[in-house]
């Protein structure tokens, strides 16, 4: 054929060496794909008639991906995705589409009316080449004219001198888009794994042998699986610890281990931090973000305190327990997890359950395999070996010249002590003896502080009402309602009133019962 190509009203001749040249150096010109289109689109259109140009990847799962545009106006970013009905994907798929073709009119063809689905009303008409790598379909480009049939097998032929460089310029965008991702994700996770820094890892379990020994065969059978766990415990019994210990002999050691105290984390963060958000998804979103969840991939997550979960994010966690999958806050497209949830809580979530305040589907889910950590109290054998392991840690942390010498009085002192604050009460017992004893042998008389206090404590009204936490505080709040006129939030707002943050004080109402409006006030108020 030859190096010349003639058309239109005047024949004007078409260099297609020229052609070929000056289009591949805009095509390749920019590693933004959508300025490098636009490149390309405002040189070809003098030879190939079109008012806009389309690049798309073709995710073989049967999905389009318009990637870029470019029009008059300039090239832009797209992220469009379009799905066809299986009839349809059978036909790509067949490869009787064609490598390249004319349709003369856009919404008429089996694939491409699709495509441009409710983009414009006018009649269209299309020149589409698709593009591939080593004999994969990458994706394709479309150029798009004004009217039916406005195409020829001259500007097809022409478009089809482009076909590699287009090609090399959609894949090489691919990976550099992947290159910046892969970037931002690895700034974001050193970000996290700073703050995870101060977390303990590989800590010894001290009372593997005696106290906690039926604790660890529990640990020892569940590991190697992927079924959920279940800790329960009262506070300070080191739950974090035994998860720590199913996640160090299980075959996800190498990966990582997040954890997550769900009471910690305002509500209006929680579906950001649990689950990542999108650039642009709420105001504030600068940049996109990975949450727990996603950080967790192919590792083990921990739920801490799940019982502060509100019921809202309980729908969500379910999804994640059935489907292993989340979608992130402005997201569409779901993302598959390979994770193992362990959850932990000091509440009776059975108690919850029966007050609507716990999902009771997410509660069977979570109680396949349930481990009930024993209080400090009952497992007394451990008192010693821990009151040692501490004792090494604090001079170590304290920086003291030598470890202090534990008397026997001392010990008989600990033992008779019943810790309610179980074994974190008692790391800090004894580093508060450190510093009360420098250079002397422990003692921990002091130890019945807290018992000589509520011996002396006045004695209290004992009307069932009164000792009710849960309904002195619905009670305060309701006051503070009531003052504000019902105005949660701002001036002279109960939030304001009570010192709180207005998100923690909705989020209290609703585990309270508190209805909201101003019109509701006087059906909360109950005071006694």
């Amino acid at each position: 054929m030859s190096d010349i190509i003639w058309w239109g009203i005047k024949k004007v001749p078409v260099d297609k060496n020229k052609f070929f040249r000056e289009a591949t150096l805009r095509i390749c010109g920019s590693l933004k794909i959508e300025q490098a289109l636009w490149h390309l689109f405002t040189y070809i259109r003098a030879d190939i008639p079109s008012f806009e140009a389309h690049l798309h990847y073709y995710d073989p799962a049967g999905i389009t991906r318009t990637i870029a545009m470019a029009d008059n106006s300039g090239g832009k970013r797209l992220n469009l995705k379009t799905t066809y009905p299986p009839e349809v994907k059978a036909y790509i798929d067949s490869g009787r589409i064609g490598e390249e073709y004319i349709a003369g009119n856009t919404h008429e063809h089996p694939a491409l009316k699709y495509v441009f689905k409710g983009h414009h009303n006018s009649r269209l008409s299309t020149l589409a080449m698709r593009l591939g790598v080593d004999e994969s379909w990458v994706g394709g480009i479309t150029l798009n004219a004004k009217g039916n049939n406005s195409y020829t097998k001259e500007h097809l032929e022409l478009l089809f001198l482009l076909k590699k460089p287009i090609t090399i310029a959609l894949s090489n965008s691919l990976r550099y888009l992947d290159l910046l991702e892969l970037k931002e994700r690895l700034s974001d996770d050193n970000r996290f794994l700073q703050d995870e820094l101060q977390s303990a890892t590989g800590k010894e379990i001290i009372g593997s042998d005696f106290g906690l020994k039926g604790v660890m065969d529990l640990v020892q059978q569940v590991a190697p699986l992927k079924s959920p766990v279940l800790l329960l415990g009262e506070t300070g019994t080191g739950k974090e610890l035994i998860a720590r210990a199913v996640h160090n002999i299980s075959p996800r050691r190498k990966n990582r281990f997040v954890t997550v105290n769900c009471g910690a984390i305002p509500e209006a963060l929680m579906d950001s931090e649990l689950f990542g958000h999108e650039k642009g998804a709420f105001t504030g979103a600068i940049s996109k973000k990975y949450g727990r969840f996603e950080r967790a991939d192919n590792g083990t997550i921990l739920l801490d305190e799940i019982g502060e979960l509100p019921l809202e994010i309980q729908v969500r966690l379910l999804r994640v327990l059935q489907e292993k999958e989340i979608e992130r806050v402005g997201g569409t497209d779901p993302i598959k997890l390979n994770i193992r949830v362990i959850a932990a809580t000091h509440s009776d979530l059975e108690s919850m359950v029966k007050q609507g305040k716990f999902r009771e589907d997410l509660y069977f889910r979570l109680q396949v395999f349930p481990v009930i950590i024993p209080p400090l109290r009952e497992r007394k054998r451990d008192i010693v070996p821990l009151v040692n392991h501490f004792i090494i840690k604090k001079t170590r942390e304290m920086r003291l010249s030598a470890s202090p010498v534990l008397p026997v009085d001392a010990i008989d002192t600990l033992l008779s002590y019943h810790w309610p604050g179980n074994v974190r009460e008692l790391e800090n017992a004894v580093e508060r003896a450190l510093i009360l004893n420098q250079n002397k042998p422990l003692n921990f008389r002091g130890i019945h502080f807290s018992d000589k206090i509520l011996n002396e404590l006045p004695d209290l009204p004992t009307r069932p009402e009164s000792m009710n936490l849960d309904k002195a505080m619905a009670n305060h709040i309701c006051s503070a309602l009531k003052i504000s006129g019902g105005k949660v939030e701002g001036k002279n707002g109960a939030a304001k009133l009570l010192d709180i943050n207005p998100g923690t004080l909705r989020h209290r109402m609703r585990k309270l019962d508190i209805t909201f409006g101003k019109n509701r006030i006087k059906k909360n108020i109950t005071l006694s």
